[in-house]
């Protein structure tokens, strides 16, 4: 009978133990004016930094939905470029194979046939984004030329200008796929 009581008394002790330290004893209370102003200041600050916080957030969110966007539009637009580079050498041997037939008569239906087996096939990298680079005649330009000779200027106006090029230089959707390589007089 004693031990019950005991544990009675030591759970009302806890009990009220537990009230206590769910009510702070030493809460800030405003007492007057001045402190009522310095928390409402307080309050003023705070809000305003997390304002700002917000605002950067939701910017550097926005840039990188700007940005993801940007760089799978980009990724669409180029990711035929492997293919397209592969058959550019193809391109290359329909124009080696029309400067080297003779125009007779007798090669005449033969040719025809290459150039419409050709204007097609140029006609479909077109379509994919596909342009070539004019360079003959042009200022030698590193960025999009790749020198392979220098020879002589034939004139005073052609030094620093292509006079030949080897292999024709093409850009995909506005960047360059493939250098031009030219022959530059000095």
């Amino acid at each position: 009978m004693l031990k019950s009581k005991d544990k009675k008394h030591d759970k009302k002790q806890t009990e009220g133990a537990d009230q206590t330290a769910e009510t702070p004893v030493n809460a800030e209370v405003p007492t007057d004016d001045t402190d009522k102003d310095k928390i409402i200041v307080e309050q003023k600050a705070r809000i305003d930094e997390l304002n700002d916080k917000f605002l950067r957030l939701f910017a550097e969110f926005d840039n990188y939905r700007k940005r993801t966007s940007k760089e799978r539009l980009e990724l669409c637009k180029t990711a035929s470029s492997d293919v397209i580079i592969s058959m550019l050498p193809v391109l290359d041997d329909f124009e080696r194979a029309l400067d080297a037939i003779p125009n007779d008569e007798a090669n005449k239906v033969v040719k025809d046939g290459i150039v419409l087996i050709y204007n097609k096939y140029k006609a479909v990298l077109t379509k994919e984004g596909l342009e070539e680079m004019i360079s003959k005649g042009e200022v030698f330009n590193a960025d999009i030329h790749e020198a392979i000779a220098n020879v002589a200027a034939p004139s005073e106006d052609m030094k620093g200008k292509i006079i030949d090029q080897v292999e024709k230089g093409y850009y995909l959707n506005g960047t360059i796929l493939r250098f031009a390589k030219v022959v530059v007089a000095n």
